[in-house]
């Protein structure tokens, strides 16, 4: 499924109105939602400082509202958040091994030492970084049998300082280069026209309604005869209907954005965050059941609807029209 995240392959086609603003969609949309990362990362690691227990409602409190401004942001997966793979060691999820499950029950019992050395706990893998790893440790009963209090509490906040750093390094090449590299297309090698860095964000927002769809609707859904409600993404925090309401509602503020305010566009987004609010399923437990499962269905139809629009709509607009993707099945 993930292959599809990139595998859209995009044709120029001269000579097309542009549409779109990048340095509205820089300045209105990327700079403040990793902005919002970075604070509210950083305000976690320092709860976490404070008191490490899982039943601290602080913490999770603060776990939440970091999680709720990654989220906003996931869908800008260029840049300095792909650098040193910052993006993964944020959020390594679809985790289709349980490979984070694993390497966090060996580190503990193990007491890896990496816990106590800040520098270097970046070079461990990114399945025990980020907040799948952070999950885990706050919402999983399982783990609060494993190894030593005190080790665990090290490693949780060795995880949200590192959260916290990754965070903080985003938003500084954001600020320092990347920001004006786009805002400034046509005059440097990364975005040699504004048309390129229009075409940058509109991957953007493709590839965050396609792993929507895809990934956090899909994954639960699974088959009729086989759904997998337990896959459905950070269900142990009871936020996976949440996390297709915060997509959509970001993913929506930056197709505004490159469709110059479309209406009709806007419209369908209305529509699916409105089937999403009204489903009443946080995890996604009903699609073991038929009339749940539907529900389910339905509000994933309505996102490859804004899907169709945006491919055959806003696409065009941009000289970009979609080759192979996963619009056209598996």
């Amino acid at each position: 499924m993930l292959k599809h995240l990139l595998a859209a392959a995009l044709f120029v086609t001269p000579g097309l109105v542009q549409a779109g603003d990048i340095t509205r969609i820089v300045d209105a949309h990327i700079l403040p939602g990793y902005q919002s990362l970075a604070s509210t990362t950083a305000e976690l690691s320092d709860v976490a400082q404070d008191d490490c227990s899982p039943e601290n409602e602080a913490l999770r409190s603060a776990y939440h509202q970091a999680f709720d401004a990654w989220i906003s942001v996931s869908h800008l997966r260029f840049g300095p958040s792909e650098e040193e793979q910052r993006g993964f060691a944020l959020y390594f999820w679809p985790d289709v091994r349980g490979v984070t499950q694993k390497t966090l029950t060996t580190m503990i019992v193990d007491e890896d030492p990496f816990v106590h050395e800040a520098d270097a706990f970046p070079t461990v893998s990114v399945a025990v970084r980020g907040f799948l790893a952070l999950e885990f440790l706050l919402y999983d009963p399982s783990f609060q049998d494993v190894g030593t209090p005190e080790y665990r509490c090290a490693l949780l906040r060795a995880i949200a300082a590192d959260t916290a750093l990754s965070s903080a390094h985003i938003l500084e090449g954001w600020n320092e280069s990347h920001a004006e590299l786009m805002k400034e297309a046509g005059s440097n090698d990364t975005y040699r026209s504004e048309q390129e860095a229009l075409r940058q964000a509109f991957t953007a927002l493709t590839t965050g309604l396609e792993f929507t769809a895809d990934a956090r609707l899909g994954r639960p859904l699974g088959t009729f005869d086989r759904p997998r409600p337990k896959r459905a993404e950070a269900r142990r925090s009871g936020r996976s209907l949440h996390h297709v309401i915060l997509s959509l509602e970001a993913t929506r503020a930056l197709a505004a954005m490159i469709s110059e305010d479309d209406a009709a566009l806007d419209a369908l987004f209305a529509d699916a965050i409105e089937r999403a609010n009204s489903l009443d399923d946080p995890v996604f437990a009903g699609v073991a059941d038929p009339q749940g499962r539907f529900r389910v269905e339905v509000l994933q139809q309505s996102v490859n609807e804004i899907r169709r629009a945006v491919a055959t709509e806003v696409g065009p607009s941009l000289g970009v029209e979609a080759g192979f993707n996963s619009l056209d099945g598996d």
